[in-house]
């Protein structure tokens, strides 16, 4: 399924949106971005072989590791990466889905959750 960038831009428009406020709410200086796919630099320093295995990523300070000296810093990023999510996807529902799927794993990351407790969460093993 390949959407324009435009296109894909709005449905992550519309998956952040769809966040739960309490999460929004507690969310600060993040920018949300789109990307074809992930640079060689960051798939070698990942230790990741193919741009297309990588959905999305956050950068920046969790917020469970800021201290009292964290300020005046530039915005953290959630990238998420067009191509790869598309290439998995049949239709535009399934991308929508899976930006979604995608952004909340991020924005897990932006609150310090690490990669096997948010795979407990998305299995549903609380």
């Amino acid at each position: 399924m390949k959407l324009t960038r435009k296109e894909f831009e709005e449905l992550v428009a519309l998956a952040v949106k769809g966040l739960p406020k309490s999460l929004k709410d507690r969310m600060e200086n993040v920018d949300m971005v789109v990307e074809n796919r992930a640079p060689q630099y960051l798939l070698l320093e990942m230790g990741l072989r193919s741009p297309f295995e990588l959905l999305g990523l956050y950068q920046g300070v969790p917020v469970d590791r800021r201290g009292f000296y964290y300020g005046n810093v530039l915005p953290d990023k959630i990238t998420l990466f067009q191509d790869p999510i598309e290439s998995i996807c049949k239709t535009k529902e399934e991308v929508e889905e899976k930006a979604k799927e995608v952004i909340i794993h991020e924005v897990g990351h932006y609150f310090g959750l690490n990669d096997e407790r948010l795979r407990e969460l998305e299995k549903g093993e609380g």
